[in-house]
């Protein structure tokens, strides 16, 4: 006898959508409720300032939730716009919406489900918004290595330009990196007067000395209670995300009803992800849409460099020398993220070991160092960091050089030029 098919449930199958909803709007920052969401379905205007308010916070996961409530309702949609249109998103009947937030629920239904299609955002705001209980560094090689490349083409200035302006300019940015420095400093320091205070205090022997946070419960036993309500949160957020990724399949085929009642647009691309029933060639479909936009993709980049070299093909050897630099720099950022992936698979401190924040620990000389990165390790990195930028402020230093001469042309009296490295 074959083994019997287990039937659904129809009760289970109508509390998976809405536990799949509310787990979405619990790991959200200020997400709204999963009626919300059903009304935004059917395109509801009562539902679209939450979800406004919502795709703000999701686009500007630094604010805090009494900066963003600062921002009008106005405000934030424009911003939500603008965020959008520069990520590429793919719809246009979004941006026609009306500033005042007062419809489009289904578009901006639309929108926040490409942007979880998109990328790994719920664990981004998961990462972003989590409690930190020790003394974090940052460390990243591989971010911001590309350089800024080659000047643009002169282009005449709207008016005349003041040099002793502009000198001004640079000192105060000069300035106010000497204090940023300062200030960093000066933290350091007090990281470590806390750090050599508290040697022997922490209850893990590889710590062995506590950070300030903890350092702060023993002052203040009020901030404990509320680093326990803020530890409860985010324990919350993590249970959501579990529950998230269990039922994320019923939010898409949910989706994609939404998807359907929406009117269809001029040469629309597919922005959310379909997902295919299990069967024999099932995955045949996807691989001939994908074999299309690949196709389409490749058109509209040929088209676009066929349109460009004619645009600048007559306007001299400028062109061919910033075409060159562009290359050089290229080259050099290439060569820059070769040197960090053969140093990461060559046993010493790997790619995936200097990327994101690390507790700073302090260990006596001699002691049996724990899991993580050492000190030595992390100075060279930075120092390799240091090189590249090093090779990237020349490269501005000259292009201001150029700029500042470009802009002097025949002045009346006497320029003063700032000499490199002052």
């Amino acid at each position: 006898m074959g083994r019997r098919r287990r039937r659904v449930d129809p009760a289970d199958a109508a509390r998976a959508l809405p536990e799949a909803i509310a787990a979405l709007s619990q790991m959200l920052p200020a997400g709204p409720s999963p009626e919300t969401f059903r009304r935004a379905k059917f395109d509801r205007p009562e539902a679209a300032p939450a979800l406004w308010r919502l795709l703000f916070r999701v686009l500007s996961p630094q604010l805090a939730d009494g900066a963003s409530a600062s921002f009008s309702l106005e405000a934030q949609v424009r911003s939500v716009k603008l965020a959008l249109r520069t990520q590429g998103y793919p719809r246009r009947a979004l941006a026609q919406l009306p500033d005042d937030g007062s419809q489009g629920s289904r578009e901006l239904l639309l929108a926040l489900a490409w942007l979880l299609a998109r990328g790994p955002l719920p664990e981004r705001l998961l990462t972003q918004n989590r409690v930190q209980l020790g003394d974090e560094m940052p460390v990243c090689e591989c971010e911001a290595l590309a350089s800024p490349g080659p000047p643009a083409p002169s282009v005449e200035a709207d008016g005349c330009v003041d040099i002793r302006h502009l000198q001004w300019l640079m000192g105060k940015l000069r300035f106010r990196w000497r204090n940023l420095m300062a200030s960093q400093q000066e933290q350091c320091a007090l990281l470590g007067k806390i750090h050599s205070y508290t040697r022997g205090c922490h209850s893990d022997r590889s710590l062995g000395h506590l950070s300030v946070t903890e350092t702060e419960l023993l002052r203040d036993p009020e901030g404990g209670r509320q680093l326990l309500r803020r530890l409860e949160r985010e324990n919350a957020r993590l249970q959501a995300a579990l529950q998230w990724r269990r039922r994320e399949l019923v939010f898409w085929r949910w989706m994609d009803t939404v998807l359907g009642a929406c009117p269809p647009e001029a040469s629309q691309p597919t922005c959310l992800p379909r997902i295919p029933t299990p069967g024999a060639g099932a995955l045949e479909p996807l691989v001939q849409e994908l074999q299309a936009l690949q196709g389409e993709l490749r058109e509209a980049v040929e088209a676009r460099r066929a349109a460009w070299e004619a645009g600048v093909g007559g306007r001299g050897p400028e062109w061919s020398a910033a075409r060159t630099a562009l290359r050089e720099a290229v080259g050099q950022d290439l060569a820059a993220l070769r040197r960090v992936c053969e140093r990461g698979g060559g046993g010493g401190c790997g790619l995936a070991q200097l990327h994101g924040p690390h507790r700073l620990v302090r260990t006596e000389a001699g002691a049996p160092g724990g899991p993580g990165l050492r000190a030595p390790e992390v100075i060279e990195a930075l120092r390799s960091r240091e090189a590249h930028l090093e090779v990237v402020l020349r490269q501005l230093q000259g292009q201001c050089r150029q700029e500042l001469a470009r802009l002097a042309g025949a002045p009346p009296g006497p320029v003063w030029i700032l000499p490199p490295g002052r």
